[in-house]
């Protein structure tokens, strides 16, 4: 058996785990998952009305608050959240302790009044109080976005705009832009050697 030969299962060995580990590195930079964090300051567009005057577009927004929230709260709790294109919801004091709003592992929804967006990829809550209401997660539905639903499960401080920011994320683009890099190098690699069985 020529040398040719004999390196030719080797080469095929180190492709395979070449393009299995760009291919898991892709994986892994789409399932990044970042923790809300603070704003230092949130422009609020208060063009949001919750008896839906002046407003164009409806939004069902639902909030579960997490079991390690206290039994109930007297926080005062707002919500701001938008697209990519400077269209913002502002939806003030959704709280209301009568109705037994955001107690302990409860779900509360919603319908909130504002501009009509496109798709949803920016949520921040306002928290001021003294309970220390923690929420789950905040899930979003509009007309023109898909169901989008961001994660809290994380005390957030009080008097701050706290919350995500996907619209932005450079880091998570930069990742997937260079995974995709990655695997297509892999790709011509693979058909390079594979040129090569053939001749």
């Amino acid at each position: 058996m020529s040398p040719a030969m004999t390196s030719r299962p080797a080469m095929l060995f180190l492709l395979v785990i070449t393009v299995a580990s760009i291919t898991s590195g892709v994986q892994a930079s789409r399932s990044i998952v970042f923790l809300p964090q603070p704003l230092s300051s949130l422009d609020i567009i208060n063009t949001t009305l919750h008896q839906g005057q002046n407003a164009r577009c409806s939004f069902t927004v639902s909030i579960r608050t997490s079991c390690s929230s206290p039994t109930y709260t007297r926080d005062q709790i707002s919500l701001a959240f938008g697209d990519a294109y400077g269209n913002q919801v502002y939806a003030p004091r959704l709280d209301d302790p009568a109705s037994r709003a955001f107690e302990r592992c409860s779900k509360d929804t919603y319908t909130v009044y504002g501009p009509c967006t496109y798709q949803i990829c920016y949520v921040y809550l306002y928290r001021s109080g003294y309970d220390g209401w923690i929420p789950y997660d905040v899930t979003i539905y509009g007309y023109n976005s898909k169901a989008v639903t961001f994660i809290y499960n994380v005390a957030i401080p009080g008097n701050t705009w706290y919350g995500h920011n996907y619209c932005r994320s450079r880091a998570v683009k930069s990742a997937g832009n260079l995974g995709w890099s990655l695997l297509s190098v892999g790709s011509t690699m693979l058909y390079t050697i594979a040129g090569l069985f053939r001749g």
